[in-house]
């Protein structure tokens, strides 16, 4: 059926259209702190069964196959690659890359909820508290560590230690512990921008533990995780995308120049 073809196509077209906008996000965060790229996944559709797999033929035989036609396609999910981002190197004391598969609790003041981020470009408040470094919203993070006024250097091991140097003093005084968390089902987590993620039941419950210790990662200060995406690999699949759309958009053509034909035929 023609008319089939055009609502089968038109499902093909709107799953490209999906999967472009997640390309053009993943090219649009190409440079941002942390970012992981998304991927889409697709699943076909119901199918029109006009002769089931195994009925029997007229010698009472069950027959190899049957005649199914699907009914097209729509998007299953998005995926998110969570793999390790390239460490860049920005001799930042305030500035430390998580190597591992931790993300760095931090508070939300507007919701007073815990969120989670890979973009650990950190700062001081006026209050000395270590804060993301955001124009937006001044987010702690968790648990809150302060930095004395007069510290003249801050030391973060790999093991998330936060020291400082008070002048006068030799030796570094620690001031708090950085702690990682980890899900059971990083995809899980909801997305709500700002480099951030929001812990859901899909995800389960957060596991806190301390840069080193299981298989949180560990913490590498003077560097910046940035995004793992890969133009070269985004335009390829933007080529793909793009070429399967004028596909599914060929398909409708021809489905309509079939009903077109089909109508001209009556008129004789």
């Amino acid at each position: 059926m023609s008319v089939q073809t055009l609502y089968t196509a038109a499902t093909g077209m709107d799953a490209m259209e999906t999967k472009l906008d997640v390309i053009a996000n993943n090219l649009a965060n190409v440079n941002t702190t942390g970012f992981k790229r998304d991927r889409a996944n697709f699943e076909d559709l119901l199918y029109r069964n006009e002769i089931y797999p195994g009925v029997q033929d007229s010698n009472q035989t069950p027959t190899p196959t049957g005649t199914q036609i699907g009914l097209g396609v729509r998007v299953m999910s998005t995926q998110t690659d969570h793999s390790q981002g390239t460490l860049e190197q920005t001799g930042r004391e305030l500035d430390f890359g998580i190597e591992g598969r931790g993300f760095l609790p931090v508070l939300d003041p507007r919701s007073q909820t815990t969120v989670y981020t890979r973009a650990a470009n950190l700062d001081v408040n006026a209050n000395g508290q270590l804060v993301l470094g955001s124009a937006q919203t001044g987010r702690l993070i968790d648990p809150p560590i302060t930095i004395p006024q007069d510290a003249t250097q801050i030391q973060i091991s790999d093991t998330g230690i936060v020291s400082v140097r008070i002048p006068g003093t030799v030796e570094l005084q620690q001031q708090g512990q950085i702690q990682l968390a980890q899900f059971v089902n990083p995809d899980g987590l909801l997305k709500i921008g700002e480099n951030l993620y929001q812990e859901t039941e899909a995800s389960g419950t957060n596991q806190l533990s301390d840069p080193g210790s299981d298989g949180a990662g560990v913490i590498r200060q003077g560097n910046l995780e940035v995004s793992n995406v890969e133009p070269v690999r985004e335009l390829i699949d933007l080529i793909t995308t793009q070429r399967a759309f004028e596909l599914n958009s060929q398909a409708v053509q021809a489905g309509d120049q079939m009903m077109q034909t089909i109508a001209n035929l009556r008129r004789f």
